[in-house]
């Protein structure tokens, strides 16, 4: 037998390609809703991460993700999120992706074998001293992972890993570990079930504190968000009435004068001008919180 969890047999596989339609279902979603509560003892962390993550970011570095297959896909989902989410310059969130564009339409297994592969995607990716790269790997044993994880500490990067397996190599090698142990799936291997299921949220929530600590959350609105198309337009002037407590007519007008940028649009819409909104801003280090109690 494999000894890694994620390679074992869950209770629930024998007999599985026989059941009902629901039935079936009903045993996949009883096994994602496990592997969520793999997400509990992990907080401390995942707060660690968001912790370093923040830091770096907050000082001008790169926050990279880094992942083979299924997680890779995790991994590429949550820092595509965050340019949209809390105006991160795409830079300065690199994805290191096993493959590269090609692997996003034709998935193939070696390329996470291939060390130089690895080194060479480290390379491209503008990380270096200071910087801070998360790494994937479901199995923890992942070669891409293990020589990104080796290659970056040698290279003074902060290095935190992600993986379902205890004990696993990558959590054994990195600074920050993070164990995800959601046990076998019910589609033996298929970690795009219950481990990559868990992967997501952690890194959802992983994100989101990184939002919270750079400032880019205030009374739970995005209040860097990037305003780009209607939808987004409509709620930055949502969000500057209701954090300035002002009519919609004049969070509008306070947007205009400040090019879409929510924070010093609330500074503006309570009487500022957009100079002085940007200094206070900078002053603050982008905590609309400190300007606004100040």
């Amino acid at each position: 037998m494999d000894p890694r969890p994620t390679e074992s047999r869950h209770p629930a596989s024998p007999g599985l390609h026989a059941r009902g339609a629901e039935a079936i279902l009903s045993d996949l979603l009883a096994a994602q809703q496990a592997a969520l509560r793999a997400l509990e003892p992990a907080l401390p962390a995942l707060a660690a991460v968001a912790e370093a993550g923040a830091h770096v970011l907050g000082r001008g570095g790169r926050f990279g993700y880094a992942g083979a297959g299924s997680s890779g896909l995790m991994a590429l989902a949550d820092a595509l999120e965050l340019p949209g989410t809390f105006g991160i310059p795409p830079d300065r969130v690199p994805v290191l992706f096993a493959g590269g564009t090609g692997a996003l339409l034709h998935m193939t297994g070696a390329v996470e074998d291939d060390p130089a592969l690895a080194l060479a995607d480290l390379d491209a990716s503008g990380l270096t001293s200071g910087d801070m790269i998360v790494i994937l790997s479901a199995s923890g044993s992942t070669p891409y992972a293990l020589v990104l994880a080796k290659a970056a500490a040698t290279r003074g990067i902060r290095v935190a890993g992600i993986a379902n397996s205890p004990g696993s190599a990558l959590l054994k090698q990195v600074e920050i570990a993070v164990l995800l142990d959601t046990g076998p799936e019910v589609v033996s291997g298929s970690t795009r079930m219950g481990a990559g299921t868990a992967q997501k949220v952690a890194l959802n929530m992983m994100s989101t504190l990184i939002g919270i600590k750079l400032g880019h959350v205030h009374d739970g609105y995005m209040v860097n968000v990037v305003a780009d198309n209607a939808k987004l337009i409509d709620r930055a002037a949502r969000i500057v009435a209701d954090i300035a407590g002002v009519p919609r007519s004049i969070a509008e007008a306070a947007l205009t004068a400040t090019g879409g940028a929510v924070k010093p649009a609330v500074l503006v819409a309570q009487g500022q001008s957009p100079e002085a909104a940007r200094d206070q801003l900078t002053k603050a280090g982008g905590h609309l919180a400190l300007v606004l109690n100040d």
